[in-house]
Parts: structure tokens; C-alpha cells; sequence
């Protein structure tokens, strides 16, 4: 409420000019003029109390008015008092009737399961039916949702406002309330309501105020760049989905130059950042939803990289060279000389105060720790066997796993190979088959680990119980989800399959075939280990890309191959009745002709016998050859030959030209993002790698074995995510304290760059030299004025003068009276 200063606040609440200093602001918000309320209404001389602003600010967020939010907020008003459930619910309905958030709002209130009739569009939104978007949107992994809390009014932290009645709405995941207000501790909690409903409304500067605001600035921004561009899929207008893409930018923009100020200031608490689960955006890390995000710049930071490569190297120091792993995998006893060297004791403290904790034994799990246990008593526990710690540090670290899984696959692809080309026969199955197949067996239970009770599902698990059927549903998703899986999946059923029918009688030979092709798509499946190389993986990515071209090549080379096939035995052959034969020529022979296998003794009659060889009447002609098939007509065979030039014109040049120019373009087009696509993959490599058991096939059945029985006897419902960091809340508080300083650093810094930039320079210049032209204009106007004041000053001097002239002329004045006063000359 406005008040005048000097003038009691009580009564100033009542008077009228405190209600015309509130009407005028919310004029000057519907008008958009911000400049005037900070001129008249915001210059300090007038009080203002936060609650009578509200309305004020209100306006703001449904009309769009990012300046006066940031003016409001600026002078005092809570926003925590501000935002309670009913005004977010407002706050939603706000969205125009026919964009892609009311549609989605609308399909999640038609789809809540009760009987009761669905709201129309322009009813007003329910929290509930946002968090059931957002589920939709983002899924499991990465939603925040809006549940309905029944029972006390709940308060953040004593500064919102409680929903009247017995119900109350707010933001939850599905981990318990402590965890979640760990965020809120700092009083962010309203900052985040807003800043989804500004992306889900596509509020670009709102999103991006609430943005600077809020609290995990990192993570934040990440989510916000998965959640648009999750939205820019679905939308159907161009423009909005464009917009959509454009922010979405900007967001991975701030999170990529944020996290490298938060790096360049401290390595250990950046590492923090990346593992630390979140728990506004469903306990994911900034990897994990950098990686659903698809945000390949994040990935190429030199931080996220460093990271990576410690935790693909394990406790062992990066320098060491390959031959010396090598030779220290084929003669573990290298472990323990000077031979393969670990990292020192002061980094080994920071690598475990960071849960790099690579002591998985044989199972490919984390070690299984309470999580009120802190961090820093790992170390004490790992330091009282140095050789033990040696062995488990060496066979532990995701490159040993690697080198392992690669020498595996290579000697079970010549194992499949020596039983494929000798040993596979209609006799029972030999030594070295039986062996093939418990080690394809080993494979597929490897296989069921990843999908069944690997890490896939650790974000879907969170903190929900036994039991729940959600949890198995999302690591199949995840799982399935992965290209290289899916070969996997197929690779090994085929194989299945190809046993199959090789045991059964009579089926023999089709298993073998099944078999033979299975083999290629094992073979294909060494693409995937040397995707981890850094010359070899980025070319692996750009051959990806390429494949897709040659698909839209394939496409309109079928077109033309079947116009130019079927018309061609048409002509030729129209009383042929073979239809193998007749496939075989419409397809097999003009894919032959386009490498230069031209047939021309078949087609053209010019090099034939021209006999009757036919029971039809006609013109007819007999191939030279055993094989040459039925009789060929003469008749417009010279179309045949012009059908065969222009067939040969089109596929040769202009097809085969155009496959050449896509793959040129493809080319240059991912050649200088290679390296970001290649990183981003790299990611995904090293978490396999690093939660896959150290064993590797056949001998990985011992870790199942193992994994099986401890799970058994310990009755563990899910795996401990080596990529996630569990911090005590204290630490958690400051991490996210030092992450807001590092956030004001760089939004100074980028503030200040934004003012030297030559662009704002030039601004400022053009500002002053209007300020310059209007001052002058004042002048002028000023000039002017004075010339006319002289003007009229001067013609009042000569009706004066007139006027004392006539009078003293007059014989009214008596004789003798005194003469008129002389006017002063100039002074000297």
C-alpha cells in the first residue's frame, strides 16, 4: 500500500491518493510502461507494503510484463506470501485456448480415471493435471509433480500462504518431504513453480528472470532445455516450435557457461554438480538429463570430460599406457609393481570424497552403504589392505572391464566362426559348440542384468519401495530404449532361434542359415565396442549418420528400378510364366546393370536368332545360352534398348551423383560436430562399462551367481548408481549456496561483457546523442521564445512612447508639470 512520507502508514492505507497510487500502477501495467512507473510511482518517495502489490504483479504474469516482475520483486514484494495454489491455478489458466499446453492440460483432466465429466478448455487448471503433463512430457525419470496432500496446510518454510479448506497442492516428487525441501531451504521453492509455468507457457524472459532467481542453476537450466525441447516436438505451429528450439538454446547455453565458471573455480565441488541427484527434477544428475536433453555441448566441457575420464580409469592414474594395462591383463602379478600406477593418496581422498568408489568385487555393484554414513569414511575402510586395494582397484576400473568384454568378444566371434566353417554338422553337437553355447548363454544373462537389475532403473527406483510395478516398466524402458541393446536383443534371439532348429530334426540346414546371418550381426556389434576410441568413434558416428541418406537413396532407386524392370520384361518376355524367373529378372538384373553386368545378348534381338520359337504368332526371337529363358519379342525392342539408356542415364548419374552430394554434405555437416556427438556417446560407454561386472564372459556366470545370491540373502530391492552422489544435507546446502555465488559471478561478468560489448557501446551512444538532439531541440524552442518575448517587449516600448508622446501633447496634463523620467542608458 503506498503512503506519503511523513504521513502515519494506517491511515494512508485508507486515503484516496494511496488508491490513485495504486490504480495508476496497475494502468501503467496494462499500458506496458514500465519507464513511468519508475518515474513517478517508484522514485522513493512513496512506501509500498509487499501485499498490496500483489494484484500488481498478477497482472504482470498473465500479461506478459517481464519488466514490471522484475520492478515489483525489486521493491519489496514476497513472493513466497504471493504464490499460493489458487493463483499457479490462475496462473495455468492464462494459456490461450488453442496452444499445446491447454490441449495437453485438457487431455490430462479428461484422463484422471474418475467418473466425474471433464472440465471444458476454458475451465481452470488443476495442479494435479499440470504434474500429470509434466509426467507425461518428461517421464518418470526427470517429472516434478503436483499431488494433492490432504490433512495440516502445509507452509514452505512459513512463507506460503495455505490453500483454504482441508486440501492442499505442491510441488513433490516421489521421495519423502525432507529430502525434497533440502532445495527450498534458501526460500526457492515459488521461484521454481514459476519457472515451469513460464516454460510450459513459453515465456521466454519470464523463464529466463525465474531462471537467474532460483536455486540449481545448473540443473535447472538442463531441465528446462529437455523440457522444451520435448514441447517443440509436440508443437503443431511452426513458429511457437521454433521459439521453443530457440530457447531451449539459450538454456543449454547458460548451463554449459555456468558450469565452466563453476569448474574453473573448483574442480571437486563442479564433480558435485554433476553427480549430485536432484530431487525437483525426479533425483536426476545434470549428466542424466543432460543426456535426455541431448545437450552435446554440456558433454564437451572440459569438466564433464576430466570427470568422465577418472571415472573410466577408475583409481588408476589416465597416464598409464595401454601396452602396460595390456600386459598386466594377461599377468595380473604387474598389478603390484611400479608398472601400473595408481593415483596418490591426496587424490584418492577427493575421488572417494566425489563416490568414485570402485570396489564392486565381482558383482558390478557399488558398495552397498546406508546413505546417513558419510562420505569421507570410505577412505579408513580401503586403506587397510594396499594389496587387496591394488587388485580391486585394477580389476574395478571400467577400462579393465572394457579391455576385458573386447578380448571376450573377439575370441567368442572365432569361436562361433571355427564352429560355423568346421564343427557345425548334422552329428550332436561337439565340445567347442556346447561351449559356443553356454557362452552365448553367459551373453543373454548379461543381458538380463542390464535390462532386469542393472542401473537402468536406479532414477525410476528413487525412493519407492518393493513391489511397485513402475519401477521394472522404466528399466525396460531405458534398456530398450538404446540402439546397441536392441542388436543385442536380436543378435541373441536369432541365435536362440538358430539352436533351436539345428536340435530339432529336419531342420538342419535352416538353422544353419539363422545361424550365418546371426554371425553378421555379432560381427556388426564391434561397431559399438570402438566407439570409446577417439579417431574410430567419431567416424562411427558420421558412417550413423550416412545410413540414413543411403535409406533415401534405396527409396528412390526402387522407385526406378521397378518402372524400368517391370516395363522392360513386359516388353521382352510377355508370354513368360515363370514367376521366380520373372522376379529375378524384374529386380536382380537391372540392380546388376547398374555395376556394369549388362546382358545385352539377352536383349537385344540384333545379337539373336530370329526363330519362331513361340506358339503364338508373331515376331519372335531365341536367346543364345542354356539359361537365356523363354523367347523374346521383336517387337519395339528398340524401346527396350532406349528404356536400358535412360535407365542406366538416371540410376548412374543423376542417382548415384545424388547419394555422393548427401554424403557430402552429410559429411561436412557432422564432420565439425563429430567430436560433440562422440563425447555425448561417451558418456553412455563408460556408464555401461563402469556398472558391468569386472569378469567378462564366459566366466561373468560367477558374477551372477554371486550378485544372485547376495540379493537373496539380503533381500536388495535395486543396485547403488555409481554415477550419483550422496551428500549429507549440510554439505548439499553449501554446495548449492557456492553454485548461486558462482551463478551472480557469472551473471555480473556476463552483464559486463554485455556493456563493453561494441553493440551496447554503440547503444549508449545513439541514447546520449538523442538526449544531445533533444537538449538542442529545447534550446532552439527556448530561442525562439526569447526572440518573441524582445519581439513583444519592443512593440510595447513603441505604444509607450506613443502613449507618453500623446499625452504630452494633450491639454488635459496642467502647464509646468514634471517632464517624463529619462531611461537609463547602458551600463559601462
Amino acid at each position: 500500500m503506498p503512503t506519503s512520507e511523513g504521513t502515519d502508514h494506517s491511515e494512508a492505507c485508507g486515503s484516496s491518493e494511496a488508491s490513485a497510487y495504486l490504480d495508476e500502477l496497475r494502468l501503467a501495467v496494462a499500458w506496458n510502461r514500465v519507464d513511468i512507473a519508475q518515474s513517478e510511482l517508484f522514485r522513493g518517495d512513496i512506501q509500498w507494503r509487499s501485499v498490496h502489490l500483489e494484484a500488481s504483479l498478477m497482472d504482470a504474469l498473465l500479461n506478459d510484463r517481464h519488466e514490471f516482475v522484475r520492478l515489483l520483486i525489486s521493491h519489496g514484494l514476497s513472493l513466497c506470501h504471493f504464490l499460493t495454489p489458487t493463483r499457479l491455478a490462475q496462473l495455468y489458466s492464462a494459456a490461450p485456448p488453442n496452444s499445446l499446453i491447454r490441449s495437453l492440460l485438457d487431455q490430462a483432466s479428461h484422463g484422471t480415471g474418475t467418473k466425474t465429466p471433464a472440465p471444458k478448455p476454458s475451465a481452470e487448471p488443476r495442479l494435479p493435471d499440470v504434474g500429470q503433463v509434466l509426467l507425461m512430457l518428461l517421464g518418470e525419470m526427470c517429472a516434478p509433480r503436483y499431488h494433492w496432500v490432504t490433512g495440516e496446510p502445509h507452509h514452505d518454510h512459513d512463507c506460503r500462504e495455505s490453500h483454504h479448506g482441508g486440501e492442499n497442492t505442491h510441488l513433490l516428487s516421489v521421495r519423502a518431504t525432507s529430502e525434497l525441501m533440502l532445495d527450498a531451504v534458501l526460500g526457492q521453492t515459488p521461484w521454481s513453480d514459476l519457472f515451469l509455468w513460464a516454460l510450459l507457457l513459453n515465456r521466454a524472459q519470464m523463464a529466463l528472470y525465474f531462471w537467474e532467481m532460483g536455486s540449481n542453476a545448473v540443473a535447472s537450466a538442463l531441465g528446462a532445455c529437455l523440457l522444451l525441447r520435448v514441447l517443440a516436438r509436440l508443437e503443431y505451429e511452426a513458429e511457437e516450435a521454433a521459439r521453443r528450439k530457440d530457447l531451449a538454446a539459450k538454456f543449454e547455453g547458460l548451463g554449459v557457461d555456468l558450469f565452466g565458471e563453476c569448474y574453473r573455480n573448483s574442480e571437486d565441488r563442479a564433480a558435485h554438480l554433476l553427480l549430485r541427484r536432484c530431487p525437483f527434477w525426479g533425483d536426476a544428475t545434470c549428466l542424466q538429463l543432460a543426456m535426455q536433453a541431448d545437450a552435446r555441448a554440456f558433454f564437451a566441457q572440459d569438466g564433464v570430460q576430466s570427470l568422465l575420464t577418472q571415472k573410466w580409469w577408475g583409481e588408476m592414474d589416465s597416464t598409464t599406457p595401454i601396452w602396460a594395462l595390456v600386459l598386466a591383463f594377461f599377468c595380473p602379478p604387474l598389478i603390484y609393481t611400479n608398472l601400473i600406477t595408481f593415483r596418490k593418496s591426496d587424490e584418492e581422498f577427493t575421488q572417494k570424497d566425489l563416490a568414485f568408489d570402485m570396489d564392486r568385487g565381482l558383482n558390478g555393484e557399488g558398495p552397498a552403504r546406508p546413505a546417513d554414513i558419510p562420505v569421507m569414511s570410505l577412505p579408513s575402510r580401503r586403506r587397510c589392505s594396499p594389496h587387496f586395494s591394488r587388485w580391486s582397484q585394477f580389476w574395478g576400473a571400467p577400462v579393465t572391464a572394457f579391455m576385458g568384454n573386447v578380448v571376450s568378444y573377439l575370441l567368442f566371434l572365432l569361436l562361433f566362426a571355427r564352429v560355423l566353417l568346421i564343427d557345425f554338422q548334422p552329428t550332436p553337437p561337439g565340445a567347442l559348440e556346447l561351449l559356443l553355447y553356454f557362452w552365448a548363454f553367459t551373453l543373454l544373462c548379461e543381458e538380463l542384468r542390464q535390462g532386469l537389475g542393472g542401473d537402468w532403473g536406479s532414477l525410476a527406483t528413487g525412493g519407492r519401495g518393493p513391489g511397485s510395478s513402475q519401477p521394472l516398466r522404466y528399466r525396460l524402458h531405458l534398456y530398450l530404449t538404446d540402439t546397441w541393446n536392441q542388436c543385442d536383443l536380436v543378435a541373441l534371439t536369432f541365435f536362440l532361434l538358430g539352436v533351436g532348429c539345428r536340435l530339432t530334426p529336419g531342420l538342419y540346414e535352416l538353422g544353419r542359415t539363422v545361424l550365418c546371418l546371426d554371425f553378421m550381426v555379432f560381427t556388426l556389434r564391434l561397431l559399438h565396442i570402438f566407439t570409446v576410441n577417439k579417431q574410430l568413434g567419431p567416424k562411427i558416428v558420421i558412417v550413423n549418420k550416412m545410413m540414413k541418406d543411403v535409406f533415401f537413396f534405396l527409396f528412390f532407386l526402387g522407385v526406378w528400378l521397378v518402372a524400368y524392370g517391370v516395363a522392360t520384361e513386359g516388353l521382352l518376355r510377355p508370354q513368360d510364366q515363370d514367376l521366380p524367373k520373372i522376379l529375378r529378372r524384374v529386380f536382380y538384373r537391372p540392380y546388376l546393370q547398374i555395376f556394369g553386368q549388362i546382358p545385352q545378348e539377352d536383349m537385344d534381338v540384333a545379337l539373336m536368332e530370329h526363330v519362331n520359337c513361340s506358339s503364338e504368332l508373331g515376331f519372335w526371337a531365341r536367346p543364345s545360352g542354356p539359361q537365356a529363358g523363354s523367347c523374346v519379342s521383336l517387337y519395339a525392342n528398340w524401346l527396350v534398348v532406349l528404356l536400358l539408356v535412360i535407365f542406366l542415364l538416371v540410376a548412374n548419374i543423376v542417382l548415384v551423383n545424388l547419394l555422393i552430394a548427401m554424403f557430402s554434405y552429410t559429411f561436412g555437416k557432422v564432420q565439425g560436430n563429430s567430436d560433440l556427438y562422440w563425447k555425448a556417446q561417451r558418456y553412455s560407454l563408460i556408464r555401461e562399462f563402469h556398472s558391468r561386472p569386472a569378469l567378462a564372459p564366459p566366466f561373468i556366470i560367477i558374477s551372477h551367481v554371486c550378485l544372485l545370491i547376495q540379493r537373496l540373502s539380503k533381500h536388495r530391492g535395486g543396485s547403488q548408481d555409481n554415477f550419483r552422489v550422496h551428500l549429507p544435507k549440510e554439505t548439499e546446502r553449501e554446495l548449492l549456496t557456492w553454485e548461486s555465488v558462482q551463478k551472480e559471478n557469472f551473471l555480473l561478468a556476463r552483464a559486463r561483457d554485455k556493456r563493453e560489448s561494441d553493440s551496447e557501446r554503440l547503444k549508449r551512444t545513439s541514447q546520449k546523442v538523442d538526449t544531445a538532439l533533444k537538449q538542442l531541440r529545447q534550446i532552439r524552442e527556448y530561442e525562439q521564445r526569447l526572440k518573441g518575448l524582445e519581439q513583444e517587449v519592443q512593440h510595447c516600448s513603441r505604444v509607450l512612447d506613443w502613449v507618453a508622446k500623446a499625452l504630452s501633447r494633450s491639454a488635459l496634463l496642467p502647464p509646468g508639470g514634471d517632464p517624463p523620467p529619462i531611461p537609463p542608458g547602458p551600463k559601462d
